[in-house]
Formats: structure tokens, sequence, C-alpha cells
């Protein structure tokens, strides 16, 4: 099972065709439901903890508008634990502020340098190229590594150790 990040993040179709191939989607969701969950936010309107924004600070620099940095070190995490990628060019959600772009293209950026597989598609404008769209997310998925899950691989160590005791 290799970490998938997504691009858009928030792409419940593409987390949706990660998954179905058996491997983990890096998406926003989740990283806000652990936010959200977590005991660190003390005061609900105020949705960032004192190491928020040391964490941006991370991955761009003081310069850079503070949103920057704030989405940063949301996304940040994400690009760090992926082991491939599937970036999807001008996505009708692509659109909003100066900082909500930059972000977008430090993400494209960092996840592009980072040296793990990508791949980029067009978002799809009609039902064949929808057709195309799935078939190339679905050659790319297959083609990664799939790993046993961590119990499997315990319990196929504790196996071949009892073996080797009883000869």
């Amino acid at each position: 099972m290799a970490k998938v990040f997504i691009y858009p993040l928030n792409s419940l179709i593409l987390a949706d065709l990660v998954e179905r191939f058996g491997h983990k989607p890096l998406t926003i969701m989740s990283q806000v439901r652990e936010k959200v969950t977590s005991l660190s936010l003390d005061s609900p309107p105020i949705n960032i903890t004192p190491e928020d924004p040391k964490l941006g600070l991370k991955y761009a620099a003081i310069e850079v508008p503070a949103g920057v940095r704030g989405r940063m070190s949301l996304m940040g995490p994400l690009i760090e634990q992926a082991e491939a990628a599937i970036i999807v060019e001008n996505p009708p959600t692509d659109f909003g502020c100066v900082g909500c772009n930059r972000t977008n293209e430090l993400i494209k950026y960092l996840i592009r340098s980072k040296g793990v597989p990508v791949l980029e598609v067009k978002y799809p404008e009609s039902d064949e190229e929808a057709r195309d769209f799935v078939n190339k997310i679905a050659e790319f998925l297959k083609m990664l590594p799939e790993e046993k899950p961590e119990e499997e691989e315990k319990a196929g160590e504790k196996e071949s150790s009892e073996e080797e005791g009883k000869e």
C-alpha cells in the first residue's frame, strides 16, 4: 500500500479511486479531521495552535503571506509522507486569492521535486475524457508497489520463528 498524495487535496473522487486500488490517499480532509478532533485547539474560533506557524515556516519563508504558511502547515506533512502523487491540472476548484494560488503552485513544485512517481492528468471536460482520466489513474495505481499490512508481516514473522523453533 502506497501513500498517494492527491491534488486537488480535497478531491473525493481521487481519494475514492486511490482507496479502491488498495492505497492510502493523503487528503486535506484527514488533516483537518485530526486538527478538529485533537485536544490541541483550545478555542475553536482560533483554529491554529502555537506550533502551526512554526511548522509553516519549514515550507515557506517569513515574507510569504501568512495564509500560505498556514496552509503549508497542514499540507506540508502530507507532501513529506507521499510515496506517489496524482496531480490534476486545471481543476474547477483551482481558484482563489493570490495566497491560495501561490500555495497551490508551491505544493505542486514540492511534490514534483520530491522524486516520487507523479501522474499529471488534465481535468476531463467530456465523458470520453473522463473515461481516459479514470483509466490513466487506474494504470498508475496498479503500477505502485503493494505492501502487506504490518499485522500480516508480524504474523508471518511469528510463523517463521515458530517453525524454526520446532526444527
